[in-house]
C-alpha cells in the first residue's frame, strides 16, 4: 500500500499498534449480564487499541427485527426519486434529517465521490433546535417504515450505552463514565444503498471514500454482500466480511481524542464490487453537543505526551458534516 495511503491515517501510535489481518469477534453476553465484565473489557482494550474496529455478537438484538428493518430499507430505496428527493436531508437545514441522493455527500471530499444514497433520522424533536436536533422526515403512507427505523434508533441508543460502559472499563475507568457527558447526545440513524460497482466506475467513484468516523462509537448491521475495509497496521485493507447475527462496531475521532490516541480511530471505506446491490444500517452515537472532550489524563504521559486540546462535540462533529454536505456550504439567503 502506498505511503500517502497509510499517512492517511494520522496515527502517531502506529508503530506500538499490532497488525491483524482480520476484525477480531467478541462475545459481549458476559458484558451485558455482568458474568465476566472485565474479561470483555480486555479484549474491547486489544480491539480498539489495535484495529479500531470488533464484531459483537450475542448482543441482544434480535436478528429477525435486524431482518425486519433491512426490508423496510430496502422497499424505502425502491420508492421512485421523486418520492425520495421530497424528504431531501437540506430540507432539515442543520438538523441533517432525510434523504441524501447519490453523491450528495461526499466523506473523502476533494479525493472521491460517494455511490451511494442516504436516509438519517435522530431523536424526535418538535421543531428545529440546532446541529442535529430537529424534526425527523419521514415517507407519507408508510407507518411500517417509520415504527420500526425510529424502533431501531431506540434500540441502537440502549445497547450502545451498554458497549459505552465496556469500553469505560477498559480503558480502567468507572463503568458509568460516559454517562455524564450524554444526558441528551446526538445520534444519527442511517440507513444506506449501495448501488452495484461496475468496471465502467473510475477510481474516484467508490461507495464510501476512506475516512475515520467523527464522533464516539459506530454499531454497523451489514447484509451479506460485503464491501467494507478497515486498515491494518501495513496498510493493507482487511475486508469486514459480513457476519449473520453481529454487528461491527468502530470508534471515531471523539474517542481517539479522549484516549489521546491509544484507541484507534481506523480509516475504512466501502467499495461494493459484488455486482449486487448493499444494504447497511449505521448507527452513531456521540456525546451532549456542549460535552468538552479532552484526553484523559491517565492516557498522557512522558511515552505518549498530550495530542489534543479539549473540543466539543457539536463543535468538531458538525465541522466535519459541513465539509460533506452541499447544502450546509450554500451562502445564507
Amino acid at each position: 500500500m502506498s505511503k500517502n495511503l497509510i499517512d492517511l491515517m494520522d496515527d502517531k501510535l502506529r508503530d506500538k499498534r499490532e497488525n491483524f489481518d482480520s476484525i477480531p469477534v467478541i462475545d459481549v453476553a458476559p458484558l451485558l449480564d455482568g458474568s465476566d465484565k472485565k474479561g470483555v473489557a480486555k479484549q474491547i482494550r486489544w480491539a480498539l487499541s489495535n484495529a479500531g474496529f470488533m464484531y459483537v455478537k450475542n448482543h441482544g438484538i434480535p436478528q429477525a427485527f435486524v431482518d425486519d428493518v433491512f426490508d423496510v430499507t430496502r422497499r424505502f430505496f425502491d420508492l421512485p426519486m421523486q418520492e425520495k428527493m421530497a424528504l431531501h436531508v437540506g430540507n432539515s437545514d442543520v438538523a441533517l434529517r432525510g434523504y441524501i441522493e447519490p453523491f450528495g455527500e461526499n466523506t473523502d471530499p476533494g479525493k472521491t465521490r460517494d455511490l451511494k444514497e442516504c436516509f438519517d433520522i435522530g431523536p424526535e424533536r418538535a421543531s428545529l433546535e440546532g446541529p442535529f436536533f430537529g424534526p425527523n422526515q419521514w415517507p407519507a403512507g408508510f407507518p411500517q417504515f417509520r415504527e420500526l427505523v425510529y424502533g431501531y434508533h431506540e434500540k441502537m441508543i440502549v445497547l450502545s450505552r451498554q458497549l459505552l460502559r465496556g469500553i469505560a472499563l477498559s480503558l480502567d475507568l468507572p463503568e458509568a463514565h460516559f454517562e455524564g457527558i450524554m444526558k441528551d447526545p446526538i445520534s444519527i440513524q442511517r440507513l444506506l444503498h449501495y448501488p452495484p460497482q461496475n468496471g465502467h466506475a473510475g477510481k474516484d467513484i467508490i461507495g464510501i471514500g476512506a475516512h475515520t468516523d467523527y464522533g464516539n462509537l459506530t454499531i454497523l448491521a451489514q447484509d451479506d454482500v460485503g464491501g467494507l475495509q478497515v486498515m491494518n497496521r501495513e496498510g493493507d485493507w482487511v475486508d469486514g466480511t459480513p457476519i449473520r447475527g453481529a454487528f461491527v462496531i468502530n470508534i471515531g475521532d471523539l474517542i481517539q481524542k479522549l484516549t489521546n490516541d491509544v484507541c484507534l480511530a481506523n480509516m475504512h471505506r466501502v467499495i461494493n464490487t459484488s455486482g449486487r446491490e448493499r444494504y447497511s444500517i449505521p448507527f452513531f452515537i456521540d456525546a451532549d453537543f456542549d460535552a468538552v472532550i479532552a484526553p484523559l489524563p491517565s492516557c498522557v504521559s512522558d511515552a505518549n505526551p498530550l495530542r489534543y486540546q479539549p473540543v466539543t462535540c457539536g463543535a468538531h462533529k458538525f465541522g466535519r458534516f459541513v465539509a460533506s454536505y452541499a447544502h450546509l456550504q450554500q451562502p445564507a439567503a
